[in-house]
């Protein structure tokens, strides 16, 4: 599977080798488009943009309700156990089906496998709103086993769509902008739930009516999965094809699911989505714990907001030119957001200590701003701290190849290892597990992670740095050449 360039008249592009990256196909590094004779503006529905804000509509119906609700606490619930349970066994499913999802995209498509993907989400929420009307727990947990099922399906094949459709000097952006309608779940969510449990000033669990706005949402996204257009009918602005042809045996996708996955990149990464996938059990436990019902509601919604600026901020840094070598820019962000993480866990730490200490157990809600203040800036800072990591991890896995078949595979690695982390988490925090002892832990996972996440890094700037290179080869070449032909004159 190859993106095949048009042909192109003046000036070759560079092309970038992947020697160190895999064996996937080689990408352009140049940050304009691609000039092709007969050229035809694409057409809008078929265009890049367009299926974008189709994936990122289905990721606001589907994980960003989702995550609306667990931005709330652990789902809203009055105990965190029961969620963190049915969310451990929610994401054991998970990580069976990520793992699965390059074979069922290669017998259905992507359209399908997005749209069927979104299916198990309304009945996680109706199994949270069973429970908070009339006490069931069973339900609970089928709705938990349905939409790991499910939700494993669609998150490998939404990274892969991300990552592989955009043109390369857009995928930054259009990174950020999937993750964005992601997070305006939460907004949405967040004002949902705010508007319904302000006058909540006690620890508890929210209104059921707020579970009914949030199955309603969810419902949505699988017609909307069906508006997508797969890889071959897909329109670039620059000109160039997506080829990603089905039918292969299923040999052949585990053959390269290997490959990829013992790939330098790959084995670099692991740390850091290990590293992503356990902490997502920490904010919403810390939330439930020790926040009441209207500062839980509030913190979703800011949060969500703060999450989309830093999403965007790490999407514009490294796509931006304000310098002109990429590497520089990729480089750059990552330290940019391995003092923001290093700072939040250590914070993190230090809080928590205070808070195993004091006695009575801290209640925090906004009337009083001295002990709230610090507790609900620890968890806005925790939720940045995710989204960036989040969107760098997606930003090196959409440079390491343009295949949508390639692409879809990285992004089943990447959530079947972020899924068996998010599993364990889950499952530590429904023991339960001291607060303490897991923010402990999660300082000692980002910084086992640091360094790994570092030289993946400087395996992606080395192939923007081969590709300057080598352009800037082509651009002296091109120059002599030019000054050969006045002398000839």
């Amino acid at each position: 599977m190859s993106i095949s360039p048009p042909p192109v008249t003046g000036k070759p592009e560079a092309l970038i080798t992947t020697k160190n990256l895999g064996d996937s196909p080689p990408a352009s590094v140049d940050d304009g488009s691609a000039s092709t004779p007969g050229y035809v503006r694409p057409n809008f529905f078929r265009g890049t943009l367009f299926q974008i804000l189709v994936v990122g509509s289905c990721a606001f119906t589907a994980p960003g309700i989702w995550s609306a609700m667990n931005g709330l606490g652990v789902g809203g619930s009055q105990s965190p156990d029961l969620v963190n349970a049915a969310n451990a066994l929610l994401y054991a499913f998970m990580t069976v089906t990520c793992f699965a999802g390059p074979w069922l995209t290669n017998i259905i498509g992507f359209r399908w496998t997005l749209a069927i993907g979104s299916l198990g989400y309304p009945l996680y929420a109706a199994g949270l709103y069973v429970n908070n009307r009339f006490g069931s727990t069973w339900f609970v947990y089928v709705g938990a086993t349905a939409c790991g099922i499910s939700a494993g399906f669609f998150w490998s094949v939404e990274g892969a769509i991300a990552t592989s459709y955009p043109e390369e000097n857009k995928r930054g952006r259009y990174i950020a902008t999937w993750l964005t309608f992601r997070n305006f779940g939460n907004i949405i969510g967040g004002a949902v739930s705010l508007a319904l449990n302000h006058k909540v000033n006690h620890v508890g669990k929210v209104g059921s009516q707020t579970y009914l706005a949030f199955i309603a949402i969810q419902c949505l996204g699988f017609f909307l999965g069906l508006l997508l257009s797969n890889p071959e009918k897909v329109q670039r602005s620059d000109g160039t094809k997506i080829n990603a042809p089905r039918g292969n045996s299923w040999r052949v996708e585990g053959k390269a699911m290997w490959r990829l996955g013992t790939s330098k990149p790959i084995l670099l990464l692991t740390p850091l989505f290990w590293y992503f996938g356990w902490i997502q059990a920490y904010p919403g436990t810390y939330l439930a714990t020790y926040f009441t019902v209207r500062s839980r509601a509030l913190a979703s919604f800011l949060s969500a907001i703060l999450v989309t600026i830093g999403t965007w901020l790490a999407g514009l840094l490294v796509d931006l030119p304000w310098t002109k070598k990429r590497s520089t820019r990729a480089v750059t962000t990552y330290v940019l957001i391995a003092l923001l993480n290093s700072a939040t866990w250590i914070w993190a730490v230090y809080l928590q200590n205070e808070y195993r200490l004091a006695r009575p157990k801290p209640v925090l809600d906004w009337s009083h701003q001295s002990s709230f203040g610090p507790g609900f800036g620890l968890y806005m800072f925790e939720r940045l701290s995710l989204s960036v990591v989040e969107n760098f991890i997606y930003w090196c896995i959409s440079n390491l190849s343009d295949s949508p078949g390639d692409q879809i595979r990285y992004s089943s690695l990447l959530r079947w290892i972020e899924t068996a982390g998010v599993a364990v988490g889950f499952g530590v925090q429904a023991v339960p597990t001291v607060l303490i002892a897991t923010a402990s832990i999660n300082f000692a996972w980002w910084f086992i992670a640091l360094p790994f996440g570092f030289y993946a890094t400087l395996q992606v700037v080395r192939k923007f740095d081969e590709a300057f290179k080598q352009k800037s080869e082509e651009e002296r070449v091109q120059e002599v050449a030019a000054s050969l032909s006045d002398v000839v004159k």
